[in-house]
């Protein structure tokens, strides 16, 4: 099911199961809607009326119908809500499942060309970035240099702001502030590239000074050794990414940003497991 968009753009959990079949037979052209019944436990015609939408597929059916459209985790928990979605009838439970679903999506990131990943060159780019929403848009380059820790100077603060011009990741509203063009960026995909890499390093030499720049009542530092096998290193990379993704959730949430925080989460093997079981 590698052609499928994700399941987070769909509201009808029938339009996912209609495009989940029609990709099955892309790859395999005489999958029919009898193999498909067949599939799910269903006559043909039942299973026919589901994906036209004039009718629902039963609770039994519900995790054959995952393991058709190939998901799990935070995916198959909004599939079954969009299910639930559609078969309540009362307006407002209708709505509260709808929430619910719709706070499972991914936050929308603005993906940056390989033109704009000179965005992460310098740590305070990013950061001056942040701090156009702190100080609302009204942007004096020395002021934000005071604010910068550690310290940087008021010409390269006014160099990181023409550079965010330039890229278009900020823009002059019609009051004549600068606003960000979007909330989130990503560089994409899981391949780092050297640029994203560079900021990286940056950011954890920044973290590693935190620890004497600043009392522990303003930074959350910890540590944690431990032994896990394959299965449980992928969940906890899983657990990882969807933290992420609730922290850039509340992020939007936050109406009256009055500082810039740099979260950095680096798990990585202090002793790696033989080549034969990565």
């Amino acid at each position: 099911m590698d052609t499928m968009r994700p399941v987070f753009e769909y509201l009808d959990y029938r339009d996912i199961l209609k495009e989940a079949f029609e990709t099955r037979k892309l790859s395999t052209p005489l999958y029919s809607y009898r193999m498909l019944a067949e599939n799910f436990g269903l006559d043909t015609s039942n299973m026919f009326r589901i994906l036209q939408k004039d009718a629902h597929l039963p609770a039994r059916c519900q995790t054959r119908a995952l393991d058709f459209i190939g998901i799990s985790g935070r995916s198959a928990e909004y599939f079954q809500l969009l299910i639930a979605y559609a078969r309540e009838r009362n307006s407002k439970a209708r709505t509260e499942i709808l929430e619910k679903a719709l706070a499972l999506r991914d936050v929308e990131c603005r993906r940056l060309t390989d033109r704009e990943l000179e965005y992460y060159r310098d740590w305070w780019v990013v950061a001056v970035r942040s701090l156009v929403e702190v100080v609302d848009g009204h942007v004096r380059p020395a002021e934000l240099a005071e604010r910068l820790s550690p310290k940087v100077s008021e010409t390269q603060v006014s160099k990181a702001l023409e550079l965010l011009s330039e890229l278009g990741l900020v823009k002059k509203a019609s009051s004549g502030r600068l606003v960000l063009s979007e909330v989130h960026l990503t560089a994409g995909g899981e391949e780092k590239t050297e640029a994203v890499r560079q900021f990286q390093r940056q950011i954890l030499s920044l973290a590693s000074e935190a620890l004497e720049r600043f009392p522990k009542e303003k930074r959350d530092i910890s540590t944690i050794t431990f032994a896990v096998d394959q299965e449980a290193f992928v969940e906890i990379r899983e657990m990882l990414r969807e933290c992420r993704r609730q922290i850039q959730q509340r992020i939007e949430e936050s109406k009256k940003p009055d500082r810039v925080m740099q979260l950095a989460v680096a798990l990585f093997p202090l002793a790696p497991a033989p080549e034969s079981k990565q």
